[in-house]
């Protein structure tokens, strides 16, 4: 196996366990190709971990395991997989959730999310992709799904010299959407073409909250893509909806959704509109509401982009604090990587400030339980919101 070696103390944070090393930190490798297993080593020639690289990366390689004796091959990959579905086994009241999560999972690289009988692929890194088809051949073995689909189409993979890559991999080809349940509604979701690998799973006992909240509030939906926290309210019984996306074929979507789930289309409306610009009409107008949601998309990927989104992340906070009626809920997220939970809630209390509101913490929200953290790998904690009750 080739070697890695790390420079003088560049080792502590693999000491830590925290599975990546960047280019920086290494001294000397041997000559490597993507996707090739190297024993990383410290300077004094310790053994670190076996890690997968990915040469035109910053991050040169993710460590795949801190035990010097264990073997990186074909069973390797299928126990680390058959483990993290078992993880996910006592999971209720839906037959969608995510399989694998990442480096959270021992897995660096590697999503694969569950659809009814459809499993979706995404590989996001070059140290994966010598294994993907021992993997996709592994997931559906060990799901029984009929389908396994490919969404290797994220954005990251251009920082590791790779070209998007999507279609099905193994059984039967997709026709069109596929219907899932969740908590008693259905959604039809996308896996072709929608965001992310078709569905926003990460959401679903935030999906929840929105159902026990919204009865008898009037609702506005920022950001809303298919629609489906506007759907959740509904069968919560809000007395209204409005639901704001710059996107109409997703408008259309979620609109066919309240029809195909029986709920009351009268009390749901859908504006194609930049939410931006639409908060500052609703606010120029007077309007007014009980509930709030803000779920904006990455707006810092990186830390480089942070300052940028720190003020867009305030002004559509302020403008909710200002529509927000006494005792009204905003719920507010950020799934941008390079804003901690820490500066999220630095940004929502300067908005509340300068809207000249009181704002009381009801809830801390994050992703699922089938997308779990790993204490050393705090990156992997992307989703951060607040219930906030105006004062």
């Amino acid at each position: 196996m080739p070697s890695m070696i790390l420079k003088p103390g560049r080792e502590k944070s693999l000491l830590r366990r925290h599975p990546w090393i960047f280019s920086g930190a290494v001294k000397s490798a041997d000559a490597i190709a993507a996707g090739d297993i190297v024993a990383v080593r410290a300077a004094d020639g310790r053994f670190l971990a076996h890690a997968a690289c990915s040469p035109a990366s910053q991050i040169v390689a993710r460590v795949l395991s801190f035990d010097e004796q264990e073997a990186i091959n074909a069973d390797f990959f299928a126990r680390r997989i058959a483990a993290s579905l078992a993880r996910r086994s006592g999971i209720a009241s839906t037959n969608a959730l995510r399989l694998v999560h990442g480096e959270s999972d021992g897995l660096p690289g590697l999503v694969a999310d569950r659809y009814g009988d459809v499993v979706v692929m995404q590989l996001t890194t070059a140290g994966i992709e010598p294994v993907r088809d021992l993997i996709a051949g592994q997931l559906l073995e060990l799901t029984g799904a009929r389908t396994i689909h490919e969404r290797s189409d994220a954005d990251v993979r251009e920082l590791e010299g790779l070209a998007a890559r999507c279609g099905p991999v193994r059984g039967e080809p997709l026709a069109g959407d596929v219907d899932i349940a969740e908590h008693g509604l259905v959604f039809g979701v996308d896996v072709i073409s929608g965001h992310k690998t078709g569905f926003y799973l990460d959401q679903r006992d935030n999906r929840a909250r929105v159902r026990e909240l919204a009865a008898g509030r009037d609702v506005l939906n920022c950001f809303c893509y298919s629609g489906t926290m506007s759907l959740a309210a509904l069968a919560g019984g809000a007395a209204s909806v409005v639901s704001i996306d710059s996107s109409a074929p997703a408008l259309a979507r979620a609109a066919a959704m309240v029809e195909a789930n029986r709920l009351d289309a009268s009390r749901a409306t859908w504006m194609e509109a930049d939410v931006f610009q639409a908060l500052r009409k609703f606010r120029d107008a007077g309007r007014s509401f009980d509930f709030i949601i803000l779920d904006p998309p990455k707006l810092a990927p990186t830390a480089h982009h942070v300052e940028k989104a720190a003020r867009a992340y305030k002004d559509i906070n302020l403008l909710a604090f200002k529509l927000l009626r006494p005792g009204g809920l905003l719920m507010t997220f950020s799934c941008s990587g390079g804003v901690s939970a820490d500066l999220f809630q630095k940004i929502v209390a300067g908005a509340a400030l300068d809207a000249r509101a009181d704002g009381q913490i009801l809830g801390r929200l994050a992703a699922g339980t089938d997308h779990p953290v790993l204490l050393s790998f705090p990156e992997g904690d992307y989703l951060k919101g607040l219930l906030v009750r105006k004062g």
